[in-house]
């Protein structure tokens, strides 16, 4: 649990996505969950790099499958086995790779699919359970599915009238069934910043976890925070739809969402998508967080970043330019300008500087390549002083060096942000929950 910022379990995962321009070498994100005390991670996707890096590293791996894949397992038993041959079978024998768990698809049931993944996912499921049998992993791996919060609900608003859904309400009954006959987890995704975001009047401290909102009372119970009433409602529609009690005898595994910042996911359900790592993108720390005993979250090492240059709105440039809108536009077209939203940590830029980010963001992606400042119609600069503001959460970056460049260097400003797009607190992590021995 995070309560005032402070972490109380005994061992803790993470969810480690791939979607950047300019990825940290997978040793160095491995070195870093160790460094921090992840002994769990979660990839979406078989990754060859992560997986061959986290071989022999002592922590235990959930394996995903994307969504767009669900369709060929569920339809065949072949391609199954032929996944778990290759994504699963070949990374333990060969490479050490501590493989706990196969995730089939990832929140397959949200609404917004509309029903897309509905009919294929319970199939798909069987199938790669059915194939880790085969292969002789079906005691040691278990397949699962990562479910959205939103497959349950409470028409009462309250925890204890918790129930699942109504359109997958006898889905969900033979899954939960299935995984537990198996020996395997139910996995569910919990977002308390989501609560936050989709309600204006939603009450803010209840998004955190220091105990000071005003409790949420259901009967003999009283909640503080959003994320141990959503929890407690996935109980009660346990309970409600299944003979057996759940049991918890013991905390369930904890995995955060995010380790690191993802500079290249949809921005489709809001900018806050590129944001929501422990770290930013390079592996720096956004914001300080206890990991308990007294142990402080600790930076990634080693990476290697492009020249300590920057692109910017040259000095003489005309701010009445009628160019420069479209340029910004280009620039934050291939570029991610997300932290220059309403809010966020660079989001009270002046004109010039609102520019200047633009515009080194567009020059750090593209690598710094020969040209790619001065297409924006003579507006810019490559300058070597750092155009960022001191003892300010906004960062004009430098990228990570994916070819392993020679340079070490600092990031300009590494400032605590605080503020929403660009530097989430706490109430910006999402907790997958894997709540095991859910039936009697």
């Amino acid at each position: 649990m995070i309560i005032g910022g402070h972490l109380y379990v005994d061992g803790l995962g993470c969810n480690w996505g791939l979607q950047a321009t300019h990825p940290l070498s997978p040793d160095i994100v491995v070195q870093l969950m160790k460094d921090n005390g992840f002994n769990k991670v979660k990839l979406f996707e078989a990754d060859p790099g992560a997986m061959e890096a986290l071989g022999r590293s002592g922590i235990q791996v959930m394996v995903g499958i994307p969504n767009d894949m669900l369709a060929g397992l569920a339809n065949s038993v072949r391609a199954a086995e032929e996944w778990v041959q290759q994504n699963v079978s070949n990374y333990l024998s060969r490479r050490g790779v501590d493989i706990r768990y196969v995730a089939v698809g990832n929140e397959p049931f949200l609404k917004t699919y509309n029903n897309r993944f509905t009919q294929i996912t319970y199939p798909a499921l069987q199938n790669i359970q059915a194939a880790l049998i085969k292969a002789g992993l079906g005691r040691d791996v278990k397949a699962t599915v990562p479910l959205n919060a939103d497959v349950y609900q409470s028409d009462s608003g309250l925890p204890s009238g918790g129930n699942f859904r109504t359109d997958i309400h006898d889905l969900m009954v033979s899954i939960v069934k299935f995984i537990n006959d198996n020996g395997a987890p139910l996995t569910i995704n919990i977002y308390p910043f989501l609560s936050l975001y989709a309600d204006s009047h939603f009450p803010v401290d209840f998004a955190f976890f220091d105990g000071n909102a005003s409790p949420v009372v259901d009967g003999s119970i009283s909640y503080t925070n959003v994320f141990d009433a959503n929890y407690d409602t996935l109980i009660s529609a346990l309970e409600k739809t299944n003979r057996g009690t759940p049991k918890r005898p013991t905390l369930p595994d904890i995995y955060l969402f995010s380790l690191i910042d993802e500079d290249a996911k949809s921005i489709d359900p809001g900018n806050f998508e590129r944001h929501w790592g422990v770290f930013y993108y390079d592996g720096t720390i956004k914001y300080p967080l206890d990991l308990g005993r007294g142990r402080n979250l600790t930076a990634a090492k080693g990476v290697r970043y492009l020249a300590r240059q920057w692109c910017v709105m040259a000095p003489d440039a005309d701010l009445l330019n009628p160019n420069l809108a479209q340029s910004i536009n280009t620039a934050c077209t291939y570029a991610d300008c997300t932290s220059l939203g309403f809010g966020s940590s660079c989001g009270g830029l002046d004109a010039r500087s609102n520019a200047s980010y633009a515009f080194n963001m567009y020059y750090q992606t593209m690598n710094q390549r020969s040209g790619s400042c001065e297409q924006f119609h003579n507006l810019s600069i490559i300058t070597r002083i750092d155009p960022g503001f001191r003892d300010s959460s906004c960062r004009y970056e430098i990228m990570i060096d994916t070819g392993r460049h020679a340079q070490r260097r600092n990031p300009g400003t590494s400032s605590a942000g605080k503020t929403m797009a660009g530097s989430f607190v706490f109430w910006a992590v999402v907790l997958v929950l894997v709540v095991c021995g859910c039936l009697n």
